[in-house]
């Protein structure tokens, strides 16, 4: 058999599927009862205000609670549960409370004496990775014995999937998350991800794909009910095979082709043991980009709209997660002002390396763009949204002043903008709500 073994199941019974896809990797060989387990769900987003499809986007709260049962059978008494959920305010504690609660973790507090931790309420340790290259960890992390780390199966619009080594990136402070979409080629956000779980202490990785998700990370991907599970006490391994489920191989993923070279690993799996499922059976390709016209300028969507006198050129690597949460409401705000009459030549730039193109009226937004232009010449045809993370507001008020006459509804709620998203989901049964609650 192989060093690495990764085990893939068909989920079908609460509780009786995960303790199966442990015992077929022995998973737990390395665990000791008086171990600090440290559980890392995928939280990437939340809101307080409004329900939003949480499908291929969370990890289901039905896996967190059968893998703290599982280990509580082990005897281990010192859980805790853990993430670090992007949020606009930095200052803001109260909606990973809210996303707890909502979640059921509370019930698991209660019930199971679990702690429940953020990240951003915690201290960091800083963590060098490799030639000087260091990001700041959770000092909660750091210090566990043992990681029960439990990723979404999904794509990324960045990164093509979004797995077992990139959901650790919620274990990092907010400026390190910054620093992984650098503008420079060679530290760029893949070759900073491939290093994310290099220092981690050992232990399992469960890939939830009860419900996988297309386009992915957020909630404007599409979901899929999958009903698949697969596990490992090596995440790239985990990562090598649950990329395969989604349709691709480790070199059409370079974060992960990145990761195997850095521990001079084949990326065609034949250096894995996959126990459990046929998985040839399993594989289901899932698209991870958005799509964009022929010059990129534009998503399709509004291309088919007819939309012109605009631009929003695809995001690159360098767009970090504050401003890509704002796409969605700038880009469907937009297209419901289109009345069919040319705008004046708008382009809206995002990420780190974008640059104003001559004879555009061109928005820029985030700091990091401001940094970057603040002394262009053209400055009378430049709006800078200069905040970190960008107000929606000031967004708004940039498009006004260069004619492009947004309604105010979606940009000043941006809270209510997930909602929107549920629609598609509301009449399909397989899409099941209550795996995201503790009954």
């Amino acid at each position: 058999m192989s060093n690495f073994v990764v085990s893939v199941k068909k989920f079908n019974r609460p509780l009786e599927s995960v303790r199966e896809l442990v015992e077929l990797t022995r998973g737990f060989d390395r665990l000791r009862s008086t171990d600090h387990v440290f559980i890392k769900p995928n939280i990437v987003f939340w809101s307080k205000a409004v329900s939003f499809p949480k499908f291929g986007v969370i990890t289901t709260s039905r896996i967190v609670e059968d893998m703290v049962i599982l280990l509580k059978d082990m005897g281990v008494s010192n859980i805790t549960i853990g993430e670090g959920t992007v949020v606009f305010d930095p200052k803001d504690k109260l909606t990973q409370k809210d996303a707890y609660l909502k979640l059921g973790y509370d019930l698991l507090a209660a019930r199971y004496g679990v702690k429940l931790f953020n990240v951003f309420e915690g201290s960091f340790q800083k963590i060098e990775l490799c030639n000087g290259i260091s990001l700041n960890f959770s000092s909660e992390v750091m210090n566990s014995d043992f990681i029960v780390n439990i990723p979404v199966l999904k794509t990324h619009a960045q990164t093509v999937v979004s797995l077992g080594i990139k959901n650790m990136k919620g274990t990092i402070d907010i400026q390190s998350r910054k620093k992984c979409h650098s503008p420079n080629p060679g530290t760029d956000l893949n070759f900073m991800v491939s290093m994310l779980a290099d220092r981690l202490p050992h232990g399992f990785t469960l890939i939830d794909g009860i419900f996988t998700n297309e386009r992915g990370p957020g909630f404007d991907g599409k979901a899929h009910r999958s009903d698949i599970i697969a596990g490992s006490t090596d995440v790239l391994s985990a990562d090598l095979v649950g990329a395969k489920l989604l349709g691709y191989s480790a070199d059409q993923v370079p974060h992960l082709a990145q990761a195997a070279r850095n521990r001079n690993r084949p990326t065609d799996l034949s250096d894995i043991s996959i126990v459990g499922e046929n998985i040839e059976s399993l594989i289901k390709f899932h698209d991870y980009s958005f799509p964009y016209n022929q010059d990129n300028s534009l998503p399709m969507p509004l291309q088919k709209l007819g939309i012109s006198g605009i631009s929003y050129p695809k995001y690159d690597l360098s767009l970090c997660t504050y401003c890509s949460l704002l796409t969605g409401a700038v880009l469907t705000s937009i297209a419901m002002a289109w009345k069919g009459k040319k705008w004046n030549d708008v382009e809206i730039l995002t990420g780190k390396i974008m640059k104003p193109t001559p004879g555009k009226k061109s928005i820029l937004i985030g700091k990091c763009l401001y940094e970057a232009n603040k002394d262009h010449p053209d400055k009378d045809n430049l709006i800078f949204v200069k905040t970190c993370p960008p107000q929606p507001e000031a967004i708004l008020d940039a498009l006004h002043k260069f004619d492009v006459d947004v309604a105010p509804e979606l940009l000043t709620n941006m809270e209510m903008v997930p909602a929107l998203f549920s629609k598609k989901y509301a009449e399909k049964t397989e899409f099941d709500d209550s795996f995201y609650q503790i009954q």
